[in-house]
């Protein structure tokens, strides 16, 4: 694949990729790849990510069988984000919740247009 070589990373070899349900457009996560976790995330359908705090390769659902099953992937046009359109098993955040983006911050009540 000519084109994993082409990809535009930060200075850690990363790259972000954001997880997406393919049935409901639902923003699940954001999580970053370097070629290795994106290779095997092509190679196994199972979305892995590189993780930083860890320094390891990290295949969501590893632990708590929440995978992240991978249909469709993108590179945007600047070649440095991935979107991965994927079916979920489970709910995605560590919290429980579906997505890891629930906490609303604009607008809140205290704001008046």
């Amino acid at each position: 694949m000519k084109w994993i070589d082409e990809l535009k990373l930060d200075e850690r070899g990363l790259i972000p990729a954001i997880v997406q349900d393919i049935n409901t457009g639902e923003v699940r996560m954001v999580g970053y790849m370097n070629k290795v976790s994106l290779q095997k995330t092509i190679d196994t359908g199972k979305v892995t990510f590189w993780s930083r705090s860890r320094k390891k390769l990290w295949t969501k659902g590893e632990t708590s069988g929440n995978f992240l099953n991978l249909k469709e992937l993108y590179l945007d046009c600047d070649q440095d984000t991935l979107l991965c359109k994927v079916v979920p098993q489970g709910p995605t955040c560590h919290t429980g919740h579906d997505s890891c983006f629930y906490t609303k911050i604009y607008p809140t009540d205290s704001h008046k247009e």
